[in-house]
Formats: structure tokens, C-alpha cells, sequence
């Protein structure tokens, strides 16, 4: 990419993106973590304010089905060291560069299935691959590209823990700036506004160690509320304890600045012409406004495991989440308040339970939209894990390929 194509949607880079369908990425960055360990899964929830035992006290989780600590779901961010096979030079011709480098990339639809859990002491294997390339327009980015991404994970013996489905919408910066209609103003919260929000925390329960029985579930059942927020820099901060810095590698000072020798674009310079993590829109509201939004946001793994908390405390220990799907539709602004809610809509087969999700802000806007499948005991049988689609980590890539080929 030239310089006077950097940032700018070409046909040019989308054919450059799609020779890169099905083929295996190595990672750049380590694993936050490497192995499941209590202090890690507790750091992890207690960044989505989720004190939950099953993944924070290895007694209590002894005493469960699980016969011991496990993570919570959305925990594979921060673990999968590389099981990408090494490059041989065509590949790596292949993958050089970034064809969207200088574009902004918002995170858009992201799906989940879990087989197994992952234990205290696993390690994880992560395999990434790019599976869709689809230019669209965008009524806020202009000329888009939305861009899927599989990431599949195999615990330590090799088993399929989980697959999560990514897809990412690239627009032009100067262009979605020009076209943001989003003009928000951001007033301070009231004291009746705060006590309805310390309410809801006040009244979170816990299903816990009593099982909820698939059989006393009933289409329409609403889940208990969750409330995230009001959002502030600080709990951003907490969640980078736990989550990682996932796309700007972790470290400070030398290291940033050796990452920063290899990986200029990571850094653009800030208003006093120092160079700073491209994340930092997230926590420095200049930037996202350099950048045409109002305020700095969230990001949208912490939504998706939002949705997963109100899920996991509903279903209880016994339960096991099997699928998520969520669309990220609106930014969740610093500031804001994210009201967490669910109701059941279907009961296709026995264990089987079927649930609409959703993130509304305090402006009554549904800022993520989602669903997911759950699995309960019945009064007759435990829950049983369900089988992934491949037994083996190259087993899912090819089952992957062929399912993305035809256009699924």
C-alpha cells in the first residue's frame, strides 16, 4: 500500500484481503494468559463485575459437576498460543501487510460455540483464519468492507473448546468523521437516575448451585436484569487487567517502543506528538473524537460477555451456554449505562432452551442485540456437552472452509 492509498478503501485491497480466505494466521502477540489459573479467571470476571465462585473459588467449584475451577465463557480472549503451521514464503507474501491499514475497523457481529469447558491449569491452542471479504455501504462509513474472521480453540489435549466467529466493518476514517450524525450530549446523572441503577446491583442473584430444571422453564420467563455502568475510564482499565491489551501488545516503555520500530501504525501521535497505543480512543475521548464520535466506547467483548453474565447467573452451575450470537450496533459511550435483559422464546428439544438477549442504554436505545442457545438438566438427566462439528483442531478448519464455501 502506497502512502497516497493509506486509508482508503481500494479494489485494489479488497482483492489483496480475500487472497488471504483459509489461510492460517500466525499470531503476532502472546496469550494474555497461558494456562487457566485462579488468579487469572478471578481477575478476568471481577473485570465484568461478576464474583461468580464456579470461576473464582476453586472450593466451592469442587463441589460442583465440574469437580473444580473453570473459566467463564468468553475467558478464550485472553488465552491460544499459536497453532498456526510456520509460513513458507508465498504466505508470507500472502500476509504482509495490512490491505486495510489506516481504515477504521469497527467490530460488528461476533458468535460463539462452546464444547467443553476450559479447566484450571489448561492450556489453549488457537488457530486463526480470515473466512469472509464483503464490500457494503454504510449509511455512517460510506464504502465499507465487512471482513469474518474464524479464531477456533483446542484445549491442552487437543480437544475443541470453542469456536468464535468474528466479523469486523472497515470504513474509511475521514469518511465515517463526515458522515457521524451522531451529536450527543452527555449530562451528568441525577441522584434517582444512580439509585435505580445501585438498585439493580443490590438486587443481582445468583442461580448458583441450585439447578434450574429445563422442564420449569416456560417460553416468555424473563431473566433477572444486569446493569454495566454508568461506564467509566476506570472500569475500561479494570477490564485490560483481566482481558489483556489484545490488538496493541502488552508492555511499557522499551517494549512498546521495540513493538512500535516493527509496528508504526499502532502508535499514531497524540496532541502532544507522542506516539500512543491506537486503543486509546477507548479511554481518551479526543481521539474518538479526532476520529468523528462524540466520546470514547467500550469495546465489543465486553458487551458479549456482559450478555454472557445475565446467562450464566440465570442458568446456574448445572447449565451449560452452548451458543451466542450478538450484532453490535450502536457504541456504548463512556458515560453511559448498559441494562443487560433476556426473555425465552423457544424450547426446541429437551435441555434445550432458546434465548433473546439485548443491551439498551439509558436512552432506550438497543445498542447489541443477540442470542443464545443454553443447555439445563431435566429432572431425569444432566446436561451433556455437545459435540463440536471436528474432533480435532484441523479437523474444525476444514469443516470451517466448507461451511463458509458454500455461503453459509
Amino acid at each position: 500500500m502506497t502512502s497516497d492509498t493509506f486509508g482508503i478503501l481500494t479494489d485494489e485491497s479488497i482483492e489483496r484481503s480475500r487472497l488471504r480466505l483459509g489461510v492460517p494466521q500466525p499470531q503476532h502477540n502472546p496469550p494474555h494468559n497461558i494456562e487457566v489459573s485462579w488468579d487469572g479467571a478471578r481477575h478476568f470476571a471481577f473485570g465484568y463485575g461478576d464474583d461468580n465462585p464456579l470461576w473464582c473459588d476453586p472450593e466451592y467449584a469442587a463441589k460442583t459437576r465440574w469437580e473444580g475451577l473453570i473459566a467463564p465463557p468468553t475467558f478464550l480472549y485472553t488465552m491460544g498460543e499459536d497453532a498456526a503451521p510456520k509460513p513458507d514464503p508465498e504466505t508470507k507474501a500472502i500476509l504482509k501487510g495490512d490491505p486495510f491499514a489506516g481504515l477504521g475497523s469497527y467490530q460488528a457481529v461476533m458468535e460463539f460455540e462452546w464444547w467443553r469447558p476450559l479447566r484450571e491449569g489448561d492450556r489453549c491452542r488457537k488457530l486463526q483464519a480470515q473466512v469472509g471479504v464483503q464490500p457494503k455501504l454504510s449509511s455512517f462509513g460510506g464504502k465499507t468492507v465487512h471482513v469474518t474472521h474464524d479464531f477456533l480453540y483446542a484445549n491442552g489435549e487437543g480437544e475443541m473448546h470453542a469456536v468464535q466467529r468474528g466479523t469486523w466493518i472497515n470504513a474509511e476514517r475521514h469518511t465515517s468523521k463526515q458522515r457521524a450524525k451522531e451529536k450527543l450530549e452527555f449530562p451528568p446523572y441525577n441522584d434517582e437516575q444512580l439509585a435505580e441503577i445501585d438498585a439493580c446491583y443490590a438486587a443481582e442473584t445468583r442461580r448458583g448451585g441450585e439447578p434450574r430444571y429445563w422442564e420449569d422453564v416456560q417460553v416468555g420467563d424473563e431473566l433477572q436484569p444486569r446493569v454495566k455502568g454508568p461506564l467509566k475510564t476506570t472500569d475500561v482499565v479494570v477490564w485490560h487487567i483481566g482481558w489483556g491489551m489484545q490488538l496493541t501488545p502488552p508492555g511499557s516503555f522499551r517494549i512498546a517502543y521495540d513493538v512500535r520500530k516493527k509496528a508504526p501504525g499502532l502508535y499514531p501521535a497524540n496532541a502532544r506528538n507522542i506516539p500512543d497505543t491506537v486503543q486509546r480512543l477507548h479511554w481518551e475521548p479526543e481521539r474518538a473524537q479526532e476520529l468523528g464520535l462524540p466520546m470514547s466506547y467500550d469495546y465489543g467483548a465486553m458487551r458479549e460477555t456482559w450478555l454472557c453474565h445475565a446467562i450464566t447467573d440465570w442458568m446456574g452451575d448445572d447449565g451449560w451456554l452452548w451458543k451466542l450470537r450478538c450484532e453490535h450496533r450502536k457504541f456504548n459511550y463512556i458515560g453511559d449505562t448498559t441494562w443487560v435483559r433476556g426473555h425465552v422464546v423457544d424450547k426446541p428439544a429437551p435441555h434445550q432452551v432458546v434465548i433473546e438477549l439485548r443491551c439498551e442504554n439509558q436512552r432506550g436505545e438497543i445498542t447489541t442485540p443477540g442470542q443464545a442457545t443454553v443447555l439445563l438438566p431435566t429432572r431425569d438427566s444432566a446436561v451433556v456437552l455437545p459435540d463440536p462439528p471436528a474432533d480435532t483442531l484441523d479437523g474444525m478448519v476444514q469443516h470451517e472452509l466448507q461451511r463458509f464455501s458454500v455461503g453459509e
